[in-house]
């Protein structure tokens, strides 16, 4: 592949990324985060009721993506978050993992 091919095909890549990642919205993130999500993994996030529950807040976006749209397809098993997953859209599973990854958090990993 030529070096200018290679360059071409890597920005249009970040612009897609650039893209998605501004398409979410983390006000409406918050909103659906407090009317729901907030009751089992704490208002802050990062304190569930549960201590078997996660703490989603400062995850990495892609992976709260994956899995809460795992948890609506039913590839990811789980009683609660099945029935949580399946009535959000994409466009509020990229809210709310917007605004957790926006979020600080003790157990974010660096890449």
């Amino acid at each position: 592949m030529s070096r200018t091919l290679a360059h071409g095909a890597a920005l249009l890549a970040l612009s897609l990324v650039a893209a998605h990642a501004q398409a979410a919205d983390k006000a409406a993130g918050q909103a659906k985060h407090e009317a729901v999500c907030a009751a089992c993994h704490g208002k802050d996030a990062n304190t569930p009721i549960d201590p078997s529950y996660p703490k989603l807040a400062g995850q990495h976006r892609d992976f709260l993506e994956r899995a809460l749209a795992d948890y609506k397809s039913g590839a990811r098993k789980n009683a609660i978050m099945a029935g949580q997953a399946q009535p959000l859209s994409k466009a509020e599973i990229a809210n709310l993992a917007a605004y957790y990854e926006s979020l600080p958090g003790s157990l974010r990993a660096k890449r």
